[in-house]
């Protein structure tokens, strides 16, 4: 039975292009008036068709499952035996028609993701050091963590990594959603997948396989696709109490009416066909569309309750700001020269302080040798350099070693009302600088917190581990209606329950380790794609490229989605009941009905497949 049920399963297109062209020389030699020749005909295309739904019919109640394939199976046995062989060859031609129907448009609706993983190298080009213009082509499963990797013009990048030689521009399309092309320069990153348009680059390897961008689209679509939402979840446990009862109300109508061609059509009525097929295609073709556009959802419950949420909470950086801190303003003492500078930045390379490296890029000096440091918590670095005594830190550190800050009196009040994190510079005991390093807003930030209020989400809130003058500053720059500074992860935990207690449905956005609890702890976590691996696992939806831009997309794609379920799950709820109301005023029959049977499921697979247009 099993070697039967494959072959008609792996014909089925075939089969269906027979019982077509079997039904309409059928219906030619009725017009012929080749009385005996039609009959034998439809009695073919009911065997042709009614196998293949016998067959799985009885492959499910083996696992003790009722299925729709039961009441369709039941009804062409009855009409056989009644010898309805018009009808029952009609039904069956029409229900594996739809079969057919829905196994093309699932295939259209996953082809969205599909061409995300096609897009996956298979190779990579290795080679031995930086210099080196040519290498070993390698297997992908064989390249590790730390290889050099040779990308030419034309190629896509095979591993997620840092930009060791050369510069190109890359198309990003494939996790964006965008085609542009991005300027990649020496210590930039770039992700698996991406396209180098122009140019040749060495990329030292920090993800490879799996754990690429690339890797996780896969993982997280698979999910994705497999995972249920709550109206899938009711639908499939509506079938299994349906079809009993369908079959129970056929046997009372024939008791009753002593009509068994009315029992056998209210069986084939009865077939919830776009109920079973509608929520499906909707989710199938929203997920796809969303990961196409640059959003993972870990499944239609992921869109479900993103739909839900009222209330959108953000962490500061690397969401909101890009994570890159960078010297935005600079004030030095009239005496101060290159020599200074060069002595910051000496110091700098021997900390490890976030900020240091603000200040490398941004004065590009030569670093000299440093021959004795001290690090100070809270307050910064004392270390002698090339015979000079250099002081780099907060006011605190100045203060204590007393040196005089009255040049910058105003000047740094005034910074950091303005958001800035100080760095005072003192050599030789006496002030000779003083740098402002700020956060930067991420490009599309302004933007996308208006477009997020013109969808009417209006409760918008950051939660921050920065002071709250510098959250407060970041805030009022995009419009946050309400900002929190100087919290532990623990404390934006406890806000974000807070806000669950008052009613609220939270999404809350965040990208590091210390995100997390706040991420599991929300209706819905989403993470920024260049994330750390733990927010990127307890999250719900993942915005790609970390495109705090996407979020907009990200909302408006599961409202759409569900709106759409809904829309199927109607319009399959409302051909049941016309149906079985035009059986009762006798304006509907066996093949009549079942072809409105089939033209809602066809209904309700194009409303679906309205999603993959959504821009």
């Amino acid at each position: 039975m099993g070697k039967l049920r494959g072959f008609f399963s792996k014909n089925q297109k075939i089969n269906v292009l027979v019982m077509t062209i079997l039904i309409v020389v059928a219906e030619l030699s009725r017009f012929a008036k080749l009385e005996t020749v039609y009959p034998l005909l439809m009695i073919i295309v009911t065997i042709l068709g009614g196998i293949p739904i016998i067959l799985r019919a009885f492959s499910a109640l083996r696992y003790r499952v009722i299925s729709i394939e039961l009441l369709v199976a039941v009804a062409i046995i009855g009409a056989a035996i009644i010898g309805e062989y018009t009808e029952g060859a009609i039904v069956v031609w029409l229900f594996n028609l739809g079969d057919v129907l829905e196994a093309l448009t699932l295939r259209k609706t996953r082809a969205a993701v599909k061409s995300l993983t096609e897009m996956a190298p298979q190779t990579a080009e290795v080679i031995d050091s930086v210099d080196d213009a040519t290498g070993e082509v390698t297997d992908i499963d064989l390249v590790d963590e730390g290889d050099l990797v040779l990308v030419k013009a034309g190629d896509r990048i095979p591993v997620d990594g840092q930009v060791k030689r050369g510069t190109g521009l890359v198309n990003e399309a494939s996790l964006t959603g965008e085609s542009r092309s991005v300027e990649k320069n020496l210590d930039e990153t770039v992700s698996a997948g991406t396209i180098l348009e122009d140019g040749t680059l060495v990329v030292e390897a920090s993800r490879v396989g799996e754990d690429t961008t690339f890797g996780k689209i896969i993982e997280l679509v698979e999910q994705a696709q497999d995972s249920k939402s709550k109206a899938q979840r009711v639908i499939d446990k509506f079938a299994k109490y349906y079809t009993p009862l369908v079959m129970v109300m056929a046997l009372v109508f024939g008791l009753l009416t002593k009509d068994d061609e009315l029992a056998i059509t209210v069986l084939v009525l009865g077939c919830p066909g776009a109920l079973v097929i509608g929520v499906p295609v909707s989710t199938v073709a929203g997920i796809g569309r969303a990961a196409k556009l640059g959003v993972l959802t870990k499944g239609s419950a992921s869109l479900s309750a993103l739909k839900k949420v009222d209330t959108l909470v953000f962490d500061k950086t690397g969401t909101v700001t890009k994570g890159q801190p960078e010297v935005v303003d600079q004030w030095w003492a009239p005496e101060a020269g290159d020599q200074d500078r060069q002595l910051l930045v000496s110091v700098e390379t021997a900390s490890n302080h976030p900020l240091a490296k603000a200040v490398i890029d941004k004065l590009a000096q030569e670093p000299l040798p440093v021959d004795d440091n001290e690090t100070i918590a809270g307050q910064g670095m004392v270390a002698q350099v090339a015979g000079h005594q250099v002081a780099v830190g907060n006011a605190k550190l100045l203060t204590n070693h007393q040196i005089d800050l009255v040049a910058v009196a105003q000047t740094a009040p005034a910074w950091q009302a303005k958001g800035r994190s100080l760095v005072y510079i003192a050599i030789d005991g006496q002030l000779r600088g003083l740098l402002g390093i700020s956060d930067p807003l991420k490009d599309n930030a302004k933007e996308t917190f208006a477009r997020l209020r013109e969808l009417g989400y209006t409760n918008l809130i950051m939660l921050s581990g920065d002071n709250q003058a510098t959250a407060d500053q970041i805030g009022q720059e995009v419009g946050m209606s309400k900002v929190i500074g100087d919290l532990m992860p623990a404390d934006k935990v406890a806000k974000i329950k807070k806000l669950q207690a008052a009613g609220h449905k939270v999404a809350f956005l965040g990208d590091g380790v210390n995100d997390s609890p706040a991420l599991a702890t929300a209706e819905v976590g989403i993470a920024m794609g260049n994330g750390t691996d733990v927010a990127l696992d307890v999250s719900d939806v993942v915005l790609l490229h970390s495109d705090l831009g996407r979020l907009p997309l990200a909302l408006m794609i599961a409202k759409k989605t569900v709106v759409n379920m809904n829309q199927n799950i109607a319009i399959a709820v409302l051909t049941v009941a016309l149906l079985f109301l035009g059986l009762m005023v006798d304006s509907i029959h066996m093949a009549s009905g079942m072809l409105v049977h089939e033209l809602s499921i066809l209904i309700v697979i194009l409303n679906g497949m309205r999603l993959l247009k959504v821009r």
